[in-house]
C-alpha cells in the first residue's frame, strides 16, 4: 500500500509541472470562437472585435463561427460538448442565461456545463420607433400607444433576450397595450423597423446608432441610469419613467471544467484587450466596459439570473 500512495504522489508531482507548462503555453494552434447568432448584429460586432484583440495578444487565431439558430442554443451546446482545453468558446449576451428560462427543454445547463471566464462590456439599449411615427420622446410614445390599444407594434431580436425583457418592463410601467413581435436576428428586426413594417424596437445602442444617425430611424430614448455618452441628447427613459434602467451584456465562456490557470489567462487576456484601443471603440459605440476576474463575473451572472427569472416569471415569458 505505500508503494501505491507512493507511486501515485510521484505521478502527481509529476503531472503539476506538466500541466502547468502546457497551461502556460496556452494557446498553441487556433481557437474556435463560437457566437451563436448570426452576423451583423451587436453581439457579432463586440464578438469579432474581441476575437481580432485575442488574436494579436496571443499570437493564435481566434476564429469567429456563427452557429446560429434554436434562440442561441445550437451554438452554446457546441462549446459545451467541446473539450475543456481552451480551444472551443462561446462569446454570446445576457439571452444565454435567459433563454433557457424561456424554453421548455435546453441540452444543456447554464451552471452545469459551463465556465464562466469574463464579463466583457454592459450596453445600454435604445429605445428606437419608425421615423415616421409622431413620436420624439417616451412621453408621446406613451401617448401614441394609448391612443392605439393593441396596433403598436415592438420587435425583439430573441425570445428572452435583454432588448425583450426591457420591452415587457416598459410596456409594464408604463401600462401599455403594444404586441410584441419576435424576430430571428437584429438584423431583420431593424430593416423592418425602417421599414416601416414595425414600429419600435428595443436593442443596444450600437445596433441603432448609425441608422439613428442616417436618419433612418429615430431613437428616443435610452435605458441606461445616465445619458448615453454617444446619445448626449436623448434621454433615458427614466427621466420619464422614475427607476426605468436595463442592460444587455456580453460575456466569454468555455465548457465545463476548463482548467483553471488556462481560465485565468483567457481572463487576463480579455481585461488586457479591454485596455486597449478596443476600450476607446467600444466607449464610442456606447458600451461601459466591465473588466473583473472570473468570480466576479460569476456573482454576476447568478444576480443577473435571478433577477430574469423573475420577470420572465411575472411576465410569463415563453417560446412556443
Amino acid at each position: 500500500m505505500q508503494r501505491v500512495l507512493g507511486l501515485a504522489a510521484a505521478v502527481a508531482a509529476l503531472c503539476s509541472p506538466l500541466h502547468s507548462a502546457w497551461a502556460q503555453a496556452y494557446p498553441n494552434k487556433p481557437v474556435k470562437f463560437i457566437i451563436p447568432f448570426p452576423p451583423g448584429g451587436t453581439l457579432d460586432t463586440v464578438g469579432r472585435q474581441l476575437a481580432q484583440k485575442l488574436s494579436e495578444q496571443t499570437g493564435q487565431n481566434f476564429i469567429v463561427e456563427n452557429r446560429a439558430g434554436g434562440n442561441g442554443t445550437i451554438g452554446a451546446d457546441v462549446v459545451a460538448r467541446s473539450p475543456a482545453d481552451g480551444y472551443t468558446l462561446l462569446f454570446n449576451a445576457s439571452t444565454f442565461v435567459t433563454a433557457p428560462m424561456t424554453m421548455k427543454s435546453v441540452p444543456y445547463g447554464i451552471v452545469k456545463d459551463f465556465t464562466p471566464v469574463a464579463l466583457v462590456a454592459k450596453a445600454p439599449l435604445s429605445v428606437a420607433v419608425n421615423k415616421n411615427l409622431p413620436i420624439t420622446d417616451i412621453k408621446s410614445m406613451i401617448s401614441y400607444a394609448k391612443a392605439n390599444p393593441g396596433k403598436m407594434t415592438f420587435a425583439v431580436g430573441s425570445i428572452g433576450s435583454a432588448g425583450h425583457l426591457s420591452t415587457e418592463l416598459l410596456k409594464r410601467a408604463g401600462h401599455l397595450d403594444y404586441l410584441i413581435v419576435p424576430y430571428k436576428g437584429t438584423a431583420p428586426a431593424f430593416q423592418d423597423l425602417i421599414g416601416g413594417q414595425i414600429d419600435g424596437f428595443i436593442d443596444p445602442i450600437l445596433g441603432s446608432l448609425q441608422y439613428h444617425k442616417a436618419g433612418m430611424l429615430r431613437v428616443i430614448a435610452v435605458t441606461s441610469a445616465s445619458r448615453a455618452p454617444n446619445l448626449p441628447d436623448v434621454p433615458t427613459v427614466g427621466e420619464t419613467v422614475p427607476g426605468y434602467e436595463f442592460y444587455s451584456w456580453y460575456g466569454l465562456w468555455g465548457p465545463a471544467k476548463l482548467p483553471a490557470d488556462v481560465t485565468a489567462k483567457l481572463n487576463a487576456e480579455v481585461n488586457k484587450a479591454l485596455a486597449t484601443d478596443m476600450k476607446d471603440k467600444l466607449q464610442e459605440q456606447g458600451l461601459l466596459l466591465t473588466p473583473g476576474s472570473t468570480a466576479d463575473f460569476a456573482k454576476f451572472q447568478q444576480d443577473d439570473m435571478n433577477r430574469s427569472q423573475k420577470i420572465i416569471t411575472e411576465g410569463n415569458i415563453r417560446v412556443d
